[in-house]
């Protein structure tokens, strides 16, 4: 038995089975690759789900953290920290926003969103039917606020109404959304780019009118930037291509590169008549060892230019991704922003992710039809070969 089998086996009987699990045990990696506890290297476009965006090992990420361990870990919400202060301030400046609630999660991100968006419906004018509009093919989380924004109903089939007063409207269609907009709407949850919807970025269009329906309701825009911001689409955060700006901002995965944390920020117009003290709170959010984590790797993302090299990548990975679309006409669609990219095929793709892992490289799905490729932001062009090599002979015996 191998060293990957007798993990597998034993985490088999002591994991709550939630997860269809590849049968990869992984160890340790460096840079863009993983390998394996039977010593099998992957080049990973998968980074964690989008999460290690500084690729893995890296020594300056490595000893941030090593230092802060040899400070402090923990304080709780009762007083100030320092790398909890610092890195609001640097998150801020970087996204525009004014205000920033640490959480331990994409989901408890968009958990106090969703609570800082009736907060401020009920400041205004007290009452307990509020409504939210989601959009369908969304995804938000697994919690029970979070599950009732996300427009799976089989997600959310064997969990009753959720928090309820929630409508959905289509994604990238700005007369569904209308057709909602009532005087009980309070807020409109969207993605900028939909994730496990099948990486479907919002049109300008779109997302500009949405903007509008809002600022004549004084409606609270939440715009979900867990997956798709930190730089992955070219810019810090997605929305800033738009030339929009969102009342709530919800961010996490890349934000502390492997950490978990995650964070939902708001103007402070928001701030103003949402959330105080009693209303929202987190034992571990924003403590000194996870906020060292999102300094790091924001002083990394400004000194390396993280967002410049994505940038500066992007037309060569999209223009090698093109090319595949076109030799393999089971692939009916390229889409996405930076390295945020999808290859849609005419059936499922399941069969090309197991023989990738064959070949030693890591890719995800969106859907049982869509590949999603959201690797660390500093592959070069020589991984974006490698990655198109493989699917190449694969899709070539597919």
């Amino acid at each position: 038995m191998s060293l990957s089998e007798k993990y597998i086996e034993e985490g088999e009987k002591n994991l709550l089975h939630t997860y269809n699990r590849f049968p990869i045990v992984l160890d340790h990696g460096e840079g863009v690759y993983l390998t394996d506890v039977d010593g099998k290297k992957y080049l990973d476009f998968a980074s964690g789900i989008a999460v290690f965006a500084l690729g893995y090992n890296d020594p300056e990420y490595n000893d941030a953290l090593k230092k802060q361990i040899d400070k402090i870990i923990h304080t709780s919400n009762l007083y100030y920290n320092v790398p909890a202060v610092e890195a609001a301030k640097e998150l801020c400046a970087v996204s525009g926003m004014d205000r920033v609630f640490f959480t331990n999660s994409g989901t408890e991100a968009i958990e106090g969103a969703i609570k800082s968006a009736l907060k401020y419906a009920y400041t205004k004018a007290p009452a307990d039917d509020y409504e939210i509009i989601a959009m369908e093919h969304s995804f938000h989380g697994r919690s029970m606020g979070a599950l009732s924004v996300t427009g799976n109903a089989h997600y959310r089939e064997a969990f009753g109404e959720g928090i309820g007063h929630i409508e959905f409207a289509e994604y990238n269609d700005l007369e569904s959304v209308k057709a909602k907009i009532n005087s009980k709407t309070c807020a409109i949850i969207m993605e900028t780019v939909q994730g496990e919807g099948g990486i479907y970025p919002a049109s300008e269009e779109f997302l500009k009118g949405v903007r509008k329906i809002c600022d004549e309701n004084d409606i609270l825009l939440i715009l979900d930037e867990i997956q798709c911001g930190m730089g992955r689409t070219g810019s810090m955060f997605a929305f800033e291509d738009y030339g929009i700006k969102p009342d709530i901002l919800t961010t996490a995965k890349a934000l502390g590169c492997g950490v978990p944390v995650g964070a939902f920020l708001m103007t402070e117009r928001v701030a103003e008549k949402s959330l105080v003290p009693g209303d929202h709170g987190s034992t571990y959010g924003g403590n000194p060892f996870a906020c060292a984590a999102v300094l790091e790797v924001l002083r990394q993302y400004k000194e390396k230019d993280i967002v410049g090299h994505v940038k500066e990548i992007t037309p060569y990975l999209e223009a090698k991704l093109d090319e595949l679309k076109e030799k393999f006409p089971n692939i009916i669609d390229r889409r996405g922003k930076g390295f945020m990219q999808a290859l849609e095929f005419d059936g499922p793709v399941g069969e090309i992710v197991t023989k990738a892992q064959e070949k030693g490289a890591l890719i995800i799905t969106a859907g049982t039809n869509v590949l999603r490729l959201v690797p660390p932001l500093i592959i070069e062009k020589e991984h974006v070969d490698s990655i198109v090599s493989i699917l190449t002979e694969i899709l070539q015996k597919y």
